[in-house]
């Protein structure tokens, strides 16, 4: 047993460090399927536990892939092109009233597509925005930092916006519109007051105005997705067909609850969804969609498997053991308890090990401690606030807020960690526990008498 158990800590711990370090900028997929093969050929991870591994993540990683898709296929469209210069509009020169915009956008674009998706489309948009409005640097930050806080803490609401969370609701046996029931309001009031301590935060340093139109349409060259925008005779007729496509978007997402709701899967309503908005560009803009094998980032299947598999042989070795024995005294018999305690429990170790596993781990921890049902939904709600809401006090809490590192810096605006930090250590550790204790009473309120009976 020890050398498998030797083997299996260090992959996790030297595949943790190279995605987090990311050498030359290699794939994250790669070194996450390197220790997974290692992993398994240590013996902690069986051919069964692999067969499971497949069943619980893929249905997430079809309804996150088909979420992807429609994102390019609107890329295409030039829709966030055309947000982008409804965003300046909108704002009317104010530049406080910019910040709540971009804030909402963000949130929107999260709930719409997912956090990873947004941070990837969102960014390169703002940053074109807020160049070609002359900004200098210290007045980027605050439009910039504050979007991708509330892009990626915005995939808590909803369990669909976040490829982990699906895996995990897999695990917990829980529905999609279920755990919509349960945490859309407590986390929506965590993002409120989380927007509201930025804006406290950052209101000395954001410019009273700013100017109302934006001086080009075209997207930075560094942006991930290579638009190709449609032609339309009159502004009046492009806003109108953005706002059609809008909608078809919107009610995509509606689907997937009502799925959820009628036990169809929702990775199926998903898959139509997109191949339906395909079937629109191809009929519109004649492109095949031959050409999302090219655009589509498969790798994210891979490193969602590979990390599942490390996880699992951690899980496997014991560590899940240890985690119950140290955590079940926290969060036995007291609801508030369960909720607080494994809400922080999942922020430190997503700050220090990354969200995706931590939440793996969590996850599994709970199905193990024997709780009643109305203290493992608590607890794994509680989860999930701290995977997606607490994992931002450090940047490399979460794999988005790497990559919006990355983008912004490739945009020309400077942000070091510690200028993150400064912000993130006041406004993050208040809004995670707020929105714990309000998950409490909420679910507490709403289905307290259902789950106990």
């Amino acid at each position: 047993m020890q050398p498998m158990v030797w083997i299996t800590v260090l992959s996790f711990l030297v595949t943790l460090g190279l995605i987090l370090w990311r050498p030359r900028g290699i794939n994250e997929a790669i070194p996450a399927t390197i220790g997974a093969l290692i992993v398994i050929l240590s013996g902690s991870v069986s051919l069964t536990d692999l067969g499971i591994i497949a069943e619980t993540i893929s249905g997430a990683a079809i309804t996150i892939m088909a979420t992807i898709v429609m994102a390019i296929v609107l890329e295409s469209f030039g829709f966030f092109n055309w947000v982008a210069e409804k965003l300046a509009e909108k704002a009317n020169g104010s530049g406080i009233r910019l910040f709540w915009y971009v804030n909402l956008l963000c949130f929107l674009m999260t709930l719409f597509f997912n956090n990873d998706g947004s941070i990837l489309i969102t960014t390169p948009i703002l940053v074109m925005l807020l160049n070609n409005m002359g900004l200098k640097n210290h007045q980027k930050i605050p439009y910039l930092l504050s979007g991708a806080l509330i892009a990626t803490a915005s995939s808590a609401p909803i369990g669909v916006s976040n490829i982990v969370n699906l895996i995990a609701l897999k695990i917990v046996h829980m529905s999609l519109y279920l755990h919509t029931a349960m945490m859309f309001v407590p986390a929506t009031l965590g993002l409120l007051l989380l927007t509201w301590l930025l804006f406290l935060r950052f209101r000395k340093v954001l410019p009273k105005t700013v100017p109302t139109k934006i001086t080009g349409r075209s997207l930075p060259s560094y942006h991930p997705l290579k638009p190709s925008p449609l032609k339309h005779g009159s502004e009046k007729e492009r806003s109108r067909f953005m706002r059609n496509v809008l909608l078809f978007v919107f009610s995509v997402r509606v689907s997937l609850f009502v799925a959820s709701f009628l036990s169809i899967p929702v990775s199926l309503m998903a898959v139509i969804g997109s191949l339906v908005l395909l079937g629109w560009r191809w009929a519109y803009l004649k492109i095949s969609p031959t050409d999302m094998l090219k655009k589509t980032p498969w790798y994210i299947i891979v490193f969602a498997f590979s990390m599942y598999v490390i996880i699992y042989g951690l899980n496997n070795i014991g560590l899940t053991d240890w985690l119950i024995q140290f955590m079940r005294p926290m969060v036995s018999g007291s609801l508030l308890n369960a909720s607080v305690m494994m809400g922080v429990l999942l922020s430190v170790l997503s700050n220090i090990f990354n969200n995706h596993p931590a939440l793996m781990v969590g996850t599994l921890t709970l199905m193990n401690m024997k709780l009643s049902l109305l203290e493992l939904k608590i607890a794994y709600l509680a989860n999930v606030i701290g995977s997606d809401m607490g994992s931002l006090l450090l940047p490399m809490g979460t794999l988005a807020t790497l990559m919006w590192m990355h983008i912004v810096r490739k945009g020309k605006v400077m942000i070091s960690w510690w200028q993150y930090i400064k912000i993130t250590v006041v406004v993050i550790p208040p809004a995670t526990l707020f929105t714990l204790v309000v998950l409490y009473y909420w679910v507490y309120w709403l289905f307290g008498g259902v789950l106990q009976g």
